[in-house]
């Protein structure tokens, strides 16, 4: 009897998972026709073409009812050392063709932007920080002055656009792989930006003072004399006027922007890989945030430019706040819990603040206040506390997933544990939880990014479930951005990738962060990892089938939801001809009611 019982509890179990019995319907060709509202255009420079840079951003516009316009790959395309130029004979982007573009969709009236100034300014990330450094043509650091200030003169010319500018702290050292980037070097700088450096406050707190303060350690330690006695002062000099340019350029913008006739402008500026010390970009972020604007409401001082952790989730947090500003968002709860009970730290070498620190910061930026009784619940798996307890941290989360489930409530997860619950916790979330009725997951990267990016999305669709935005077309573009989350995190992050790597260095001799160095059958790394995914992502796959999600909110009255079509996936790329990211298509089915 007890064995009966068992068997039709777990029968029940699948029954429940499967979504009421849904039938799979067969995934659509890709893409599907665009289905934006008219006159909702977002003209987006990207700030390189990497993935979270590109189709993730315009999977959550889609989201939004937004339609992105983006300039062809090639303006914008980041090349490693080895791999094919663009059409401009460089590594990074054409800059000049860009403000060219920017002005062109300007002229055809759109009144939306989102402007990577990394990518505007320099190339791209990659290039904006690169040891080398990079001046236009004829003209420098003045020229690239000269078409910041005329495309941002141009811009608030017209009082109805709203424009949002993204830029970057720049991170410790330049990328390995680009420009003869070596890993030595970058090991070399890395360290010298991370050491203490001399703390500048009041009038001291300027630009001609913080470049010197580079060479000072807090106690008068000369870092000049100890550079050249360890043979690395040539590398670090190249480093820091490539510092020095860019903390110049983020100067000229905030200058800019303090003149009359910016308001509709927002800035947003990321602090890219950081130090656990207290470190060179100290002052640079005590700086940049004196030129951080407010203005004045009826309910006091509202922030209009931000500085949080984080640089490749810019752009899904441009997106997301300005669908919220157009939408007369008044805030929201949310309730945050943790799982491993290190969130009073930093989740890793590269974060500088504990994640209860940059969580609190992102809430703030999307006007969320926390609270027990919450619209919005937000479940943080931290690495563990105590080794011995994995099991436990893993049971607490998925509960409180399960919880979410039952009382039909938008969940928001992030995994914040750096892979050290191994592969585990996929395969748990995998066969007990409804992944397909999150309303937002992410988990590839640092702390930092893997916030801003959750909250983006969680966010987002919250508003949209509470605005009764919701189309059809949003559904599809939301459900992309939602799997193309958990299928790369639990898939190739998980297992794929680290099969890849394994292939590439032990049984070909290549390198796994650049297949031209040396040149690699890159057919054949494509065919590995075709099959590779179609394996692991059958079962997470068969998941998504059989959920349902919310497609209006359980407080606008009564609760709707929708079950999953279908999933297929197909033309997989190494968009940087590197293991570390790939793209995909993602095909969906019909939902069904």
């Amino acid at each position: 009897m007890k064995r009966v019982k068992r068997l039709f509890a777990a029968a029940l179990a699948l029954v429940l998972l499967a979504g009421c019995g849904a039938q799979r319907t067969e995934p659509l060709p890709y893409p599907e026709p665009a289905a934006s509202e008219p006159g909702k255009t977002i003209a987006y420079v990207p700030l390189d073409d990497r993935p979270d840079n590109v189709e993730r951003v315009v999977y959550l516009a889609e989201s939004l009812g937004y339609a992105l316009s983006i300039p062809d790959r090639d303006l914008y395309r980041t090349a490693l050392d080895g791999q094919p130029l663009n059409e401009n004979g460089t590594q990074h982007g054409d800059m000049e063709r860009l403000y060219q573009w920017v002005l062109e969709q300007e002229e055809a009236g759109c009144d939306r932007y989102i402007l990577s100034l990394d990518q505007l300014h320099s190339g791209g990330l990659v290039a904006s920080r690169s040891a080398r450094g990079y001046e236009l043509p004829g003209g420098g650091t003045a020229q690239v002055f000269t078409l910041l200030e005329e495309l941002m003169a141009a811009l608030a010319a017209d009082e109805h656009n709203v424009v949002w500018l993204l830029d970057s702290v720049m991170r410790l050292a330049p990328t390995v792989g680009y420009e003869g980037g070596t890993l030595e070097e970058y090991n070399a700088i890395r360290a010298f930006g991370a050491l203490p450096r001399r703390t500048l406050e009041g009038e001291t707190l300027n630009l001609e003072a913080i470049c010197e303060s580079y060479w000072w350690g807090p106690n008068g330690e000369n870092l000049r004399a100890q550079t050249k006695a360890e043979g690395t002062y040539e590398t670090a000099l190249r480093s820091l006027r490539s510092r020095e340019r860019k903390l110049l350029l983020s100067y000229v913008v905030q200058d800019t922007l303090a003149k009359p006739g910016y308001e509709n402008f927002r800035l947003l500026i990321g602090i890219d890989d950081s130090s656990l010390e207290d470190c060179i970009q100290k002052n640079e972020i005590a700086f940049l945030r004196k030129g951080l604007r407010t203005v004045k409401g009826e309910d006091g001082e509202r922030r209009i430019d931000w500085l949080l952790s984080g640089v490749d989730d810019l752009a899904f947090k441009s997106v997301a706040r300005l669908y919220l500003d157009e939408t007369g968002w008044a805030g929201g709860r949310a309730c945050v819990q943790y799982f491993g009970g290190t969130e009073d730290r930093p989740a890793c070498e590269y974060d500088f603040q504990p994640l209860t620190e940059i969580m609190a910061e992102h809430l703030a930026f999307f006007d969320l206040r926390e609270a027990d009784i919450a619209d919005l619940q937000i479940l943080v798996l931290t690495q563990p506390e105590d080794g011995a307890k994995k099991d436990v941290y893993r049971k607490q989360l998925i509960g409180a997933i399960q919880d979410c489930e039952k009382a039909r409530r938008p969940a928001v997860l992030i995994d914040a544990s750096n892979g050290t619950y191994g592969t585990t916790v996929y395969e748990a979330l995998t066969k007990q939880a409804e992944l397909g009725y999150l309303v937002a997951y992410s988990g590839m990267l640092d702390m930092a990014i893997v916030t801003g990016t959750a909250l983006s999305h969680g966010v987002a669709r919250l508003a949209v479930l509470k605005n009764g935005d919701g189309t059809d077309a949003c559904d599809r573009a939301w459900a992309r951005t939602l799997a193309d989350s958990v299928l790369k995190d639990f898939c190739y992050k998980g297992v794929v990738r680290n099969d890849l790597l394994a292939y590439i260095r032990n049984d070909l001799g290549g390198d796994a962060n650049n297949f031209y160095s040396p040149a690699l059958d890159r057919e054949d790394l494509l065919q590995r990892l075709a099959e590779g995914m179609e394996k692991e992502t059958a079962p997470v796959i068969r998941n998504l089938e059989r959920s349902s999600f919310l497609s209006s909110a359980p407080y606008n009255g009564e609760t709707e939801e929708r079950h999953w079509g279908g999933v297929a996936l197909e033309n997989y790329r190494f968009p940087w001809d590197r293991a570390f990211e790939i793209g995909m298509d993602i095909r969906l089915g019909a939902f069904t009611d």
